[in-house]
């Protein structure tokens, strides 16, 4: 079904959004959110970055996620993590882009997991494909309207018989609790 959903972007935004990124542009962003207090392991595939995630969750962690494409894909979403409300041990999600300046955005049509990201969640795990890394917030808000909507829109009409949004966005620039946020990208096209 994922195939299906490209054929209607445009050539050039796919190619601009969906194409993993250089190993040079991985290496700045991944400096840029450790500056920012925001941990960051790599992945060469998904089967890494689910050993690397299943390795950061302390036993006995209640766990929660958030509705991804990329923890589908990743297999992180499944029967081995349990469903919680807004304040779990531990929250496993992704974002929809990652600036070279180190700042994460996510878009959301409920919100429910933005409560658990910004403060709610004890530790937040993001598994990132590096197609999701742009210049800064500009490009991240373009990524996420003309690239990332488009394509969730078409999955939530396939999936549900409804409409998606663009109805909150969360940007966060900088972590405060050092080690809280943890950033496994992978070196794979993971999600949109």
């Amino acid at each position: 079904m994922t195939t299906e959903l490209y054929t209607d972007l445009d050539r050039s935004i796919r190619r601009r959004f969906g194409t993993l990124a250089d190993d040079a542009r991985v290496r700045r962003t991944l400096a840029a959110l450790e500056a920012n207090e925001i941990s960051v392991l790599r992945a060469a595939d998904v089967a890494e970055a689910k050993r690397i995630v299943l390795g950061l969750i302390p036993d006995g962690s209640q766990v929660h996620h958030g509705g991804s494409q990329s923890l589908e894909k990743s297999g992180l979403a499944q029967d081995e993590i349990r469903r919680l409300t807004s304040a779990p041990d531990v929250m496993l999600g992704s974002v929809h882009a990652v600036t070279e300046g180190g700042s994460l955005l996510t878009a959301s049509f409920s919100g429910s997991q933005l409560g658990p990201y910004v403060s709610g969640a004890g530790r937040l795990i993001l598994v990132v494909g590096t197609q999701k890394i742009v210049s800064d917030l500009e490009e991240g808000l373009r990524r996420i309207n003309e690239y990332v909507f488009p394509l969730e829109d078409a999955r939530a009409q396939a999936a549900y018989g409804v409409h998606s949004g663009v109805n909150k966005v969360l940007i966060i620039n900088r972590e405060l609790v050092s080690g809280r946020i943890t950033v496994v990208f992978v070196d794979e096209v993971l999600g949109f």
